[in-house]
């Protein structure tokens, strides 16, 4: 028996990197996996690998979480075949610039808010009344420590990140009562991102993990995905409304986060 057998959860961006993790880890629990991205090949290569590892089921559904219409039809595939979904995974990111906030521009601010924050607001309230009918649910939303520490020159992401951060904490208080319990979790992982970092600056990113208390970035199955599969699972039915770090102890000092100026150059945050 698995920790999740006959739960259905929804993962957004979880074609790579973290989202991947955690549906794979997800899967070998039990739990039939929807794996909601926007990137068709990749995401149908996820799912098949999924399919093919786990006796679980494993579903690819093209989603577009700064479309609403999109999200909503996702929901709507999870239910129609499994008619209910238990868990829901926030953890799709469209990527940012890597600028001072003086040049951070209007578009840039408004697709990471369309994407981070309002794509996890209607993903919540369609699987609300789904939740509340079968007797509870389980909300996880990936945030970072860049928003927690005000790191430079990712004013977009930082900002995404602890909107929703703020936004499930107010999900976790208004919908307990209903068992409908949401937390967050701010990792650090080698995802292809971070792999895009550590190879453009690699001396800043041997200097973050002289930081890490720990000495290495998390693996994104192993690591983010236990601690995921602790907040989905029963293990947690008294755990809502917290944020949980997932960083090997990065979080206890902060991390100091001075980049030389970066110019035109960019670059996803970590």
């Amino acid at each position: 028996m698995g920790r999740l057998d006959n739960k259905v959860a929804i993962i957004t961006g979880a074609a790579q990197g973290v989202g991947k993790g955690i549906a794979r880890r997800f899967a070998s629990e039990g739990a039939a996996t929807i794996i909601a991205d926007i990137a068709p090949q990749i995401g149908e290569r996820t799912a098949a690998e999924i399919a093919a590892d786990f006796a679980a089921g494993a579903y690819f559904v093209q989603t577009d979480v700064s479309n609403k219409e999109s999200i909503l039809a996702t929901v709507a595939f999870a239910t129609d075949k499994y008619g209910k979904v238990d868990i829901l995974v926030n953890n799709a990111w469209g990527g940012g610039g890597f600028q001072p906030v003086e040049k951070k521009t209007d578009s840039q601010m408004e697709k990471a808010y369309r994407i981070g924050v309002m794509g996890a607001f209607w993903a919540m309230q369609a699987v609300f009344p789904h939740m509340r009918r079968s007797g509870g649910g389980r909300i996880i939303s990936m945030c970072s420590l860049n928003g927690v520490n005000a790191h430079m020159f990712t004013a977009e992401y930082n900002t995404v990140k602890e909107g929703l951060r703020s936004l499930t904490r107010t999900v976790a208080r208004e919908w307990a009562r209903y068992d409908i319990l949401a937390n967050v979790i701010c990792p650090a992982a080698v995802t292809p991102a971070y792999e895009v970092f550590a190879r453009s600056s690699p001396e800043n990113a041997a200097a973050l993990l002289k930081q890490n208390p720990m000495g290495r970035m998390g693996d994104p199955e192993k690591d983010i995905g236990g601690v995921a599969l602790f907040l989905a699972s029963e293990d947690s039915c008294y755990v809502t409304g917290n944020t949980l770090y997932a960083d090997g102890g990065s979080h206890i000092n902060g991390v100091s986060w001075y980049p030389e100026t970066p110019g035109e150059r960019e670059s996803g945050p970590i």
